[in-house]
């Protein structure tokens, strides 16, 4: 029954990877700033009762990251001003009853307007309301430490620990340079609306506190893929592959590597092993980080770094085996086309070997892709 599920799980499944993840993220963020929390001249019990709003801002900050919620505007801001909401009420308002409500109720006030909505600062703000001792003691220090300094000890840790474990945080902005330094958005997020429009739609249905522009941008922008994705029917990776494939062994030079790039005009060239087993897949763009990365390190051109690179004289020749990518997307020959779309849309990725049983058998490119795309147009049109 729908009533039914309605009370079942609304979250999306995630991998315990992630879980492990975010849990160990917030160990290590807890932990320092418990060195603010539980500091000489804090009293004990007041730096006791924060581990509850600063674990609960431990979940945003490592286990959903993008929120709104979650930005270092929104918990460093909230936790601070609601802070300095709770010592002014528990300074003036002697009913604790009242106190306590207050305190939360105008926290609340003061972060709606200061565009800091942060949920567990209202648990700061009620921490204050509780500790009137404390208080007396601390007065609007305690806004200063442990709040405001372990909130910025928490965010920084995320950050760290974003970077670390390949996540992003704070979350990206609308107008954020993209991964090749350019200002244009990322191709899936060239939707024709502008910052202004996508934020309208977030306000109109109310979902401000849930979803950036950034994030709305992107999700759209993936429907639009796998829509299209849709109407190219029941292709395969079988059906646009390259077959006649020229590779190389993991032994052969770069100066073998970049003859083949230059004969065949290539961007990528599959590395197999003796017995025809797929090993990975060299770009023509790895050929210019290893000779950007010689030129940085031994302070030479690039021009110089890169005649070095293939060199046939080198003491000790750079083989395909050094420079080859092993985790980049692979399919299968039953992959359909959608799925290969979406591998080329989403990531840095101009090339999907197809591979058989450990064994590679074609290799699809984006060119074979816009070919397939091409005749679909001309035929509808």
């Amino acid at each position: 029954m729908p009533i039914l599920r309605s009370f079942g799980p609304s979250v999306a499944r995630t991998s315990p990877v992630e879980a492990v993840r975010a849990g160990l993220g917030a160990v290590i963020g807890l932990g320092v700033a418990g060195l603010f929390l539980l500091s000489p001249g804090i009293d004990l019990t007041t730096g006791l009762y924060l581990v509850a709003p600063f674990g609960a801002s431990s979940v945003l900050l490592f286990a959903v990251p993008n929120s709104p919620l979650a930005q270092p505007w929104s918990a460093f801001v909230g936790n601070t001003v609601a802070a300095l909401i709770g010592v002014a009420v528990c300074l003036l308002v002697p009913d604790p009853l009242l106190r306590i409500a207050l305190a939360v109720g105008l926290a609340i006030v003061a972060m709606i307007l200061c565009r800091a909505v942060h949920p567990p600062a209202g648990a700061v703000a009620m921490t204050a309301a509780m500790s009137p001792d404390a208080i007396a003691h601390l007065g609007f220090w305690f806004a200063l430490a442990p709040v405001a300094l372990g909130t910025a000890a928490l965010i920084l840790i995320a950050m760290i620990y974003a970077r670390l474990t390949g996540r992003r945080y704070p979350f990206r902005q609308f107008e954020e340079s993209n991964r090749h330094g350019t200002h244009d958005p990322e191709p899936v997020e060239r939707l024709g609306l502008s910052k202004a429009e996508l934020t309208e739609i977030l306000e109109r249905y109310r979902q401000s506190f849930n979803l950036g522009v950034e994030d709305l941008a992107r999700l759209i922008g993936a429907a639009e893929v796998q829509a299209a994705a849709h109407h190219t029917g029941p292709l395969t990776a079988a059906d646009v592959m390259s077959r006649n494939l020229i590779t190389v062994g993991p032994e052969a030079t770069l100066t073998e590597v970049a003859a083949l790039f230059k004969r065949h005009k290539f961007i990528s060239l599959p590395v197999t092993g003796a017995d025809g087993r797929f090993l990975g897949v060299i770009f023509q763009i790895h050929l210019i980080n290893q000779a950007r990365d010689d030129a940085l390190r031994l302070n030479r051109t690039f021009g110089a770094a890169l005649r070095r690179l293939v060199d046939r004289e080198r003491e000790r020749p750079v083989l395909a085996k050094d420079i080859m990518s092993v985790v980049s997307p692979r399919a299968t020959t039953a992959t359909p086309m959608a799925v290969l779309l979406q591998m080329m849309a989403n990531d840095d990725v101009d090339a999907v070997p197809v591979v058989e049983y450990g064994k590679i058998v074609g290799i699809v490119t984006r060119t074979d892709l816009i070919a397939v795309l091409a005749r679909r147009v001309s035929r509808n049109g």
